[in-house]
């Protein structure tokens, strides 16, 4: 049993989603809102590791798909910055377990913790019709 500390947008089914499974596989699960977190560069910077820079970014955030944020076309240090001023950017969840961070619910820790043996929820849950309710 770990402890995991959750960083999501609250609300979000698809975050819902992948708390329950790691409650599920025996983890004391911490949420923790990802745009209410007080970020520094460093840290936000720290749960990305050695991943392309592109990936750093929530494919479904509004900025992305309305086309004014480009990921591919963002350096490290740009990518924090829009990250830092407009949280709803960040790929989630962020995820603090076992000495590790990640973002998103593919990498390690989360695939150690759930063992990899079912497909793991990352896309936003919603129909394509639109974005996500922002918290009240």
């Amino acid at each position: 049993m770990a402890d995991v500390l959750f960083y999501e947008k609250p609300g979000c089914g698809t975050n819902a989603r992948q708390k329950r499974l790691l409650e599920q596989a025996g983890h004391r699960v911490e949420a923790r809102s990802l745009l209410t977190e007080p970020w520094t560069g460093p840290r936000l910077r720290s749960f990305f590791g050695e991943t392309p820079v592109a990936t750093w970014f929530n494919p479904a955030a509004p900025r992305i798909k309305a086309g004014a944020v480009l990921p591919e076309a963002v350096d490290a240090d740009a990518a924090i910055a829009l990250m830092l001023d407009d949280p709803l950017l960040i790929r989630r969840p962020l995820v603090e377990a076992q000495g590790m961070r990640c973002a998103g619910f593919d990498r390690a820790p989360v695939t150690d913790l759930l063992a990899q043996e079912q497909d793991l929820p990352e896309g936003c849950s919603r129909p394509t019709a639109g974005p996500c309710p922002e918290p009240a």
